[in-house]
């Protein structure tokens, strides 16, 4: 498995397996599926701002993402930031969301970032525990901060120190 920056030749790959979460799933509270455009655009946008968009790939296969950019906008919140992790299917339980998160930590440690934030579906628990499990800690939950499906759904806010 390699970890790199993303592609154009990416985009179609990321799109089939993060569409279907965005459509079937609250692992995003987002119901907009992603295009290739704004994509594309998002990749665009990040590294303008000395963030990065990166993929895992093995046998030619794009297996995950990870991406991150500023907690919140202002000044204050520069060394501040908030990734996103997606993997495919196939890539579950496998050690790619640990390499992944690894790379873009060091990446946003790099560019002078002093922490990273999670915001994470708290009925997504996987993705609670493999947080807690790489050393982030659960920093607050935001009851009712999205919408979904007809319902409520609450976030976790976890939190690592880089």
């Amino acid at each position: 498995m390699i970890i790199r920056p993303a592609e154009d030749r990416d985009l179609t790959a990321i799109l089939d397996f993060w569409n279907p979460l965005i459509r079937e799933t609250t692992v995003t509270f987002s119901s907009e599926e992603k295009t290739a455009e704004g994509l594309a655009g998002m990749i665009a946008a990040r590294r303008a701002a000395g963030r990065e968009f990166l993929v895992a790939e093995a046998g030619g296969a794009v297996l995950g993402l990870v991406s991150y950019d500023q907690f919140r906008s202002g000044n204050g919140y520069a060394h501040c930031m908030e990734h996103t992790v997606i993997l495919s299917a196939a890539a579950r339980g496998r050690g790619v969301g640990r390499a992944l998160m690894a790379a873009v930590e060091g990446h946003a440690r790099a560019g002078g970032a002093h922490s990273m934030i999670a915001g994470v579906s708290a009925e997504n628990e996987a993705a609670v525990a493999f947080h807690r499990a790489i050393g982030y800690r659960q920093v607050g939950q935001v009851p009712q901060a999205g919408r979904k499906f007809g319902r409520w759904l609450d976030l976790v806010l976890l939190q690592k120190i880089l």
